[in-house]
């Protein structure tokens, strides 16, 4: 299959990228610059120049492909745009042809669960961040019904870690830089996370279904204390114990609404998505690789 990534070259497309070369699929990654063309090249993929931001600069390569996913981000004030511009360019190139597209949302438009678990039915509360994102869920769940025949479906991944990589990194960038692991709120939060490998295989599994309008969590935990997380990454920086709460009003001075993210209370599963596709995460759990892996690695460096 000749699958079309947007975002090869970042953190969570990259991953997926080498997932699907590795399972014998031919990748296109789109490519904003010579730069970025080249480091697909360097591993195996074919670039395509264009920006999620231009519609019409990549819809080729949608129509080329055999399927698409989108797993680029901006991740600014410009990122509601580029998603639904990537959203317009698949309802019109991929209408009628039963391809394959995987939106990457997240766990963050269900908002806030407190001590109940939320699975891939539950209803959305999204936070003020990530509002655009529920709305884009709905243009791509809707693709896939009617006469559109898209196979369209959301992935929702948790807070993503490994590969010295995702919100995790800031622990460690903060620990060299201040001596101690800042994290925002008093700790007694959860994030539900996942390996950056496992996501990417989950990306695998969910474009071989043949069913769309679904929508799947990519969860390797479903509920880990951010306070415990902030003292494993400073045992993995060697300064076991230094860690230091951000007051939330304070976070929200230099983070804006990111810092709410970062605050939230969340318990989610993943077992529909599981039992559906068969996925086992195997990577290792987010304590031991703070602890002892790539994270622990890259400081030392």
């Amino acid at each position: 299959m000749k699958v079309f990534v947007t975002g090869a070259t970042g953190y969570i497309g990259s991953s997926v990228a080498a997932a699907l070369l590795k399972h014998g699929h031919v990748v296109i990654g789109l490519a904003r610059s010579s730069e970025s063309a080249q480091k697909l090249k360097n591993c195996g993929v074919e670039p395509f120049r264009g920006d999620i931001r231009d519609k019409n600069s990549f819809s080729a390569a949608a129509r080329e492909a055999d399927a698409m996913i989108h797993a680029a981000s901006p991740n600014d004030s410009t990122s509601a745009e580029a998603d639904n511009a990537v959203i317009d360019t698949v309802c019109e190139t991929l209408q009628g042809t039963d391809k394959p597209f995987i939106y990457t949302s997240g766990i963050w438009v269900i908002g806030e669960t407190g001590n109940k678990v939320a699975d891939e039915d539950s209803s959305l509360y999204p936070i003020d961040l990530v509002k655009w994102r529920a709305v884009c869920e709905q243009r791509v769940l809707a693709a896939a019904k009617g006469d559109s025949c898209i196979r369209a479906s959301v992935l929702r991944p948790g807070v993503v870690y490994g590969r010295d990589g995702g919100i995790p990194a800031s622990f460690f960038q903060s620990a060299k830089e201040r001596g101690t692991v800042i994290f925002v709120g008093d700790g007694e939060n959860h994030w539900p996370v996942v390996h950056v490998d496992d996501l990417a295989d989950l990306y695998v599994r969910v474009l071989r279904i043949e069913e769309g309008g679904l929508v799947f969590h990519g969860i390797s935990e479903e509920a880990v204390k951010v306070r415990d997380i902030a003292i494993a990454a400073s045992e993995g920086a060697g300064i076991p114990g230094k860690i230091s709460p951000w007051p939330l009003a304070e976070a929200r001075e230099t983070l804006g609404l990111f810092a709410d993210a970062l605050a939230l209370d969340q318990q989610i599963s993943s077992a529909k998505t599981r039992t559906q596709l068969g996925w086992e995460p195997k990577a290792p759990r987010v304590m031991d690789e703070l602890r002892q892996g790539s994270y622990k690695a890259a400081s030392a460096a």
